[in-house]
């Protein structure tokens, strides 16, 4: 079955970027000059997706103005001879049609993907979360569900971890069926550390069969007190079979301070009327030190 819809979790408070995101929400801080969350929307676009549910929260509104018409300003942009820019805006209201679900309480991952389920209904979607981006020779989410379609079963998107660092993500373990492919027999939401039981970690990216909901519903609370979508997709793993897989391209965790600014700079050097400046500003600041 075609996958037409995908939810993005974006209910989040940011607090790892206080006090940017005390006004601002943290996706639509700029990768240079594109909000987070339009590049991860521009993704599933480019995959096929028809219809994007945004989990929202209070005090968000802008991530929903951001992809609506801004009439006064694409009218007064082209008044002023800047049709470019004006159609550059233009395309981002049209690019896809966009629900917004409001996650009413912070109850995790798993309750905010639980937010969609009315919208999305009895077919399959992707879930893309927006702290982590690809810069990939073909939209990430993309190859997730050539997977999907090719197994007939979900598919997460995973990476090898260093060791350490396995704490930090949720883990996953299996049986190899093809190259950067893995059964998953078993999941682990941030294992202790010494305890995880692989470095594969979940990378942002998923498509997942409709059999997800009534498993989700049934989840309980579990690490941090939340409803973790780790756990329900254990369930699904257990009841259904569920696939990993490792995606070409490279991943920023734009959700880290360190990874946003890695993604700013990566994503800087790919324009050519940026890439020597940046180059040069790198160096001068290098030498600074």
């Amino acid at each position: 079955m075609r996958v037409r819809k995908a939810i993005i979790p974006a209910a989040g408070l940011g607090t790892r970027f206080l006090p940017a995101t005390k006004a601002i929400p943290k996706e639509m801080l700029p990768i240079v000059d594109t909000p987070t969350i339009q590049i991860v929307v521009e993704e599933a676009v480019q995959a096929g997706i028809e219809e994007i549910v945004l989990i929202n929260g209070r005090g968000k509104s802008s991530l929903e103005d951001h992809f609506d018409v801004a009439y006064e300003l694409e009218h007064t942009l082209a008044a002023r001879g800047k049709k470019e820019l004006a159609e550059k805006l233009a395309r981002i209201s049209s690019m896809v049609r966009l629900v917004s679900v409001r996650q009413k309480h912070p109850l995790g991952l798993g309750h905010a993907v639980l937010c969609a389920r009315d919208v999305v209904g009895d077919e399959p979607f992707a879930v893309l979360l927006g702290d982590d981006l690809y810069d990939a020779p073909r939209p990430a989410v993309g190859q997730l569900i050539d997977v999907f379609q090719a197994a007939g079963l979900g598919a997460v998107a995973v990476m090898e971890v260093p060791a350490g660092q396995e704490h930090l993500y949720g883990v996953v373990a299996g049986d190899p069926i093809s190259p950067g492919r893995v059964r998953i027999s078993h999941m682990v939401e941030k294992p202790a550390p010494g305890t995880a039981p692989s470095r594969l970690a979940i990378v942002g990216r998923y498509v997942l069969p409709p059999d997800i909901w009534p498993i989700l519903a049934e989840t309980k609370p579990g690490k941090g007190g939340e409803i973790q979508l780790t756990d329900a997709l254990h369930g699904l793993a257990k009841s259904k079979g569920l696939i990993a897989a490792t995606l070409d391209g490279e991943r920023h965790d734009a959700g880290d301070r360190l990874g946003y600014l890695r993604a700013n700079l990566a994503y800087a050097l790919r324009r050519p009327e940026l890439a020597d400046g940046v180059r040069a500003l790198c160096r001068e600041m290098a030498e600074r030190r």
